[in-house]
């Protein structure tokens, strides 16, 4: 009996929202999705506490998470800090995993695109994360981005932002050769079928000092063993709006 012939399975592609859902929902296998708190959060958490008593996280501080995924962020600040907030993502998935662990906590999601206006008053968070989330936006989009945080920010308030790094990433390197996109420094990411954009250290500098006070940047390790890149490089920024604006 003649053997059929081998066809390979081609897997169904899904771009934008539809990936994050199928990620969130069904364990799309893409990415690792943890329920616990960003290590690279936590760290900022720990830095801002040994700060004068002003710039503590205290009761009654709210936090708005720009791309909060399943809220693993937003309950870590509740629970330890007693922070209320609210969470936007364009995973309608992951909004329903976030309102699933957040339980009791004075946390509120919404799923919807950061590209657009946060709908929140001026001047009134004392946080906003915005962890992997805004290198999606194009330009202009990235640009309203931090017009809306700074609106919403109290003076004196904090934004962490954590993103992909440019510098001596070989993975960067490698995506912006093979996948260009129309911007500079921008690719096509091969899986999610969505620009993504990656900053220089100096260009995200430059970029956030338009509005705020950098007080530290971190940089995740070149992860390079024996000439090959193991992961991609990131870079967390403590910014604050002045407290006199």
């Amino acid at each position: 009996m003649a053997k059929r012939p081998f066809k390979r399975i081609q897997k169904k592609k899904r771009h934008g929202a539809t990936f994050w859902d199928n990620e969130y929902a069904q364990g799309g296998g893409n990415l690792k999705l943890s329920i616990e708190e960003s290590e690279d959060l936590a760290k900022f958490t720990r830095w801002l506490s040994r700060q004068t008593e002003g710039l503590k996280l205290q009761q009654g501080a709210k936090v708005v998470d720009v791309g909060c995924g399943n809220g693993r962020n937003l309950i870590f600040l509740a629970e330890h800090f007693n922070m209320s907030g609210h969470g936007y993502d364009i995973s309608t998935a992951a909004i329903a995993q976030a309102r699933a662990l957040s339980k009791d906590l004075p946390l509120t999601y919404a799923a919807r695109s950061i590209a657009e206006p946060i709908p929140l008053p001026d001047t009134t968070q004392t946080l906003v994360l915005d962890m992997m989330a805004s290198h999606f936006l194009n330009t202009q989009e990235r640009e309203n981005l931090r017009e809306e945080i700074f609106r919403v920010l109290k003076p004196g308030g904090w934004l962490f932002m954590k993103t992909f790094l440019l510098d001596e990433d070989l993975h960067t390197k490698r995506l912006l050769a093979e996948y260009p996109a129309k911007e500079p420094n921008t690719y096509i990411h091969p899986v999610i079928g969505v620009p993504e954009h990656v900053y220089s250290e100096a260009d995200l500098i430059s970029f956030l000092e338009e509005r705020f006070v950098i007080h530290k940047v971190y940089r995740s390790h070149k992860h390079i063993a024996r000439g090959k890149a193991r992961k991609r490089r990131t870079i967390s920024v403590y910014a604050q709006r002045d407290p006199y604006q």
